[in-house]
């Protein structure tokens, strides 16, 4: 028992109800930050979407494509097989498309914070978790292609602004995996100095800044650079500007309504 003072008078709280309505009130506030006021419950099969779409571009249901595009996108199609997401979409999605969404997100996150690990920890020489790391970033750098070019049959997002938001974590998360690259060789004109120098380094790249304090000087520092540039060119140009498309402005960015 506890005895409570208010302005006039004193009141008894059982201290064991005092402990199940905070739980209550926790409870229903998470669920409803991170799944929001009425989540969909229906089971959703994120390995069966995928299946439907490769029998859409394969029979040309939306599209009469052929030749290198046909086999292009066919292969962005399948490609979500060969890696984690789409499992743990399946697994997630037999509670509803909330909980599927919710397990995607903290997903991303992880891949975020991995490669930042693997720098802070220098864990990178690691063969299984550098494959690990590669494995990831091979994921993320199709995903968005996939769904530019090869969502023929895929539901539209409940929200452009989460892909968009999400779009931006796998932009972090790719300049740590191209950072933890770069701190495994030395592929610049010297070494870095401290656990964060091939971070800023794979930033400056990405932004194709290159301040000249760390530059390529063998042919394999070269190609990486590269392709870190080329990747990041693809995801400022057309993916930034594809999804920025999508999203419905409400609000202060509202110039529908008259003020």
């Amino acid at each position: 028992m506890m005895l409570v003072r208010n302005e006039h008078s004193y009141y008894i709280i059982n201290c064991d109800n005092l402990g199940t309505v905070v739980s209550k009130f926790m409870t229903v506030f998470f669920k409803k930050l991170l799944l929001g006021s009425s989540p969909s419950m229906k089971p959703v099969s994120a390995i069966g979407s995928r299946i439907k779409n490769i029998k859409a571009i394969w029979n040309n249901a939306h599209d009469n494509d052929l030749g290198i595009e046909k086999l292009f996108r066919l292969f962005l199609a399948a490609s979500p097989f060969f890696f984690l997401g789409l499992y743990i979409k399946q697994i997630a999605g037999k509670r509803g498309h909330a909980y599927q969404d919710l397990a995607v997100d903290f997903f991303i996150l992880l891949k975020v914070f991995f490669p930042f690990a693997l720098i802070y920890w220098e864990l990178g020489h690691s063969k299984i978790l550098f494959a690990i790391l590669i494995w990831f970033m091979a994921e993320t750098i199709l995903y968005v292609p996939t769904l530019v070019f090869a969502s023929d049959s895929l539901a539209r997002p409940r929200s452009y602004r989460r892909s968009m938001l999400m779009l931006f974590f796998n932009y972090i998360e790719i300049i740590l995996d191209f950072s933890v690259i770069y701190s495994l060789n030395n592929f610049l004109n010297q070494p870095f100095k401290a656990w964060y120098d091939p971070i800023y380094f794979s930033f400056t790249t990405s932004a194709s800044i290159g301040f000249g304090d760390f530059f390529p000087v063998t042919g394999m520092g070269k190609f990486i650079v590269s392709c870190q540039s080329i990747i990041f060119l693809m995801f400022v140009v057309v993916f930034l500007n594809f999804f920025s498309a999508k999203v419905v402005t409400r609000g202060y960015f509202d110039d529908s309504k008259e003020s």
